[in-house]
């Protein structure tokens, strides 16, 4: 029973933390945006393999992304601050992004579209569109919490976290691969304007998260 509660503990701990930060109806809406005129099935090809390397990614950070930070001897406000301006940068490319031109040939559109993002599976949409380094911070912090005395109590609370990030990268999977009739009751002109305002938040929340990285530099040498 105090197993099952571990799990439960956790599971809502991760997925309550992780959820504004993936914020996966936000980020389908700049996927959106990236995607231009691809197809219904492109959006879903790309949303599978998109919540398969979320999962994959958020579960090896929980794993050794400490152990790495410390090989490594990385900070987290220094992982703050690079992780904060390359989400920044992406938001402000999104911004500054031209409404892109519908194309009256749709097969030639999909074959370029799909080819095109199939090389941005990865980078950038699922590193930083989708687990950005606010999700690295949080998983860093998740991680340092699921440290228990017991070996099977650190094992349950490890599986808590795991399950949080499926259940997440679920909700990534449906945002994402439906994303096109999801906003398809919408005008472009309002879709536009939507991603815009969402590629602004983009910008101010890896502004904030640099800023987090910076003040806390500033802390440690305040502290000097």
């Amino acid at each position: 029973m105090e197993s099952f509660s571990l799990i439960v503990k956790f599971f809502l701990l991760a997925f309550s933390a992780l959820l504004p930060v993936i914020n996966p109806l936000g980020s389908a809406l700049v996927l959106l945006g990236v995607a231009g005129n691809a197809p219904g099935p492109v959006f879903r090809k790309l949303a599978r393999k998109i919540a398969v390397r979320t999962t994959l990614f958020l579960v090896v950070v929980e794993l050794v992304g400490t152990a790495l930070l410390k090989f490594f001897g990385i900070s987290l406000p220094v992982v703050q601050v690079a992780g904060g301006l390359v989400l920044a940068t992406m938001g402000w490319s999104l911004l500054n992004q031209e409404q892109p031109a519908v194309s009256a040939d749709k097969e030639q559109v999909a074959e370029v579209s799909f080819e095109s993002l199939q090389e941005k599976i990865f980078y950038p949409l699922t590193f930083p569109l989708t687990a950005g380094p606010g999700c690295i911070v949080v998983m860093l912090t998740l991680s340092a919490q699921a440290s228990m005395p017991r070996i099977l109590d650190e094992v349950m609370t490890h599986l808590g976290i795991f399950l949080a990030v499926t259940a997440l990268s679920m909700i990534v999977f449906l945002s994402y691969g439906y994303a096109p009739k999801i906003t398809e009751r919408i005008s472009p002109q309002t879709a536009h304007g939507i991603l815009r305002v969402i590629a602004f938040v983009l910008l101010c929340i890896g502004v904030q998260i640099t800023w987090n990285g910076v003040a806390a530099l500033l802390h440690t040498v305040v502290r000097l």
